[in-house]
């Protein structure tokens, strides 16, 4: 696949499974990303929760992506960094109405955005199961 066929299949399917290390222990979960651009793979979070502090503490991490109907899978790995933008936030909250009532009794200042970088996504498929890997930069 290409950079570009990536983006759509990861745009395409956004629930995806982050994991993290703390303390030489991985930690995954899954999470719902926000879009996938030139810039990388944006995700939001709050301030406080187990996901930022893990971030801040290690910003290395690996996302998969799966499409069931396709039985495709990509795995990007790559560091996280935050993305400090009000306007930003407000885009997000907008998108995710469920955030809302959060926001109007937290405030965004909570919100922690941040965005992997610096990606290189693996495709795997049953056809390419033995093959060799071969990492895409995104």
């Amino acid at each position: 696949m290409t950079k570009t066929e990536i983006l759509e299949f990861l745009n395409a399917n956004p629930i995806c499974y982050l994991a993290t290390a703390e303390n030489s222990r991985p930690h995954v979960r899954a999470l719902g990303m926000v879009r996938a651009d030139e810039q990388g793979l944006l995700f939001q979070t709050v301030e406080g929760k187990d996901l930022s502090k893990q971030l801040k503490q290690n910003p290395e991490v690996e996302v998969c992506f799966f499409d069931r109907e396709k039985n495709m899978q990509v795995r990007v790995q790559g560091k996280a960094v935050a993305v400090d933008d009000l306007e930003l936030k407000k885009e997000i909250i907008e998108k995710r109405p469920f955030l809302k009532p959060w926001v109007e009794k937290n405030g965004l200042a909570p919100i922690f955005v941040f965005r992997v970088v610096d990606g290189q996504a693996l495709v795997w498929t049953m056809a390419l199961n033995f093959a060799p890997k071969e990492y895409v930069r995104l």
